[in-house]
């Protein structure tokens, strides 16, 4: 279905099934927010473990 038949759609629905509506695309959009957090946890603790690594191999305690 094209985003212009959902538009079109859009006036056809009752109140609850718009309000069900918005509360899937929000869940879609917090869930992309959420796998972009992961990443860049993820990226970051990366670093941290490279770095305690490196501090490691110099023989630096932290």
């Amino acid at each position: 279905m094209s985003l212009s038949e959902i538009l079109d759609e859009l006036p056809r629905l009752t109140h609850e099934e718009r309000r069900l509506l918005c509360r899937r695309a929000l869940a879609v959009d917090e869930a992309d927010d959420i796998a972009v957090l992961e990443h860049t946890a993820a990226e970051g603790f990366a670093l941290l473990d490279r770095m305690e690594a490196e501090d490691a191999a110099r023989g630096k305690s932290g």
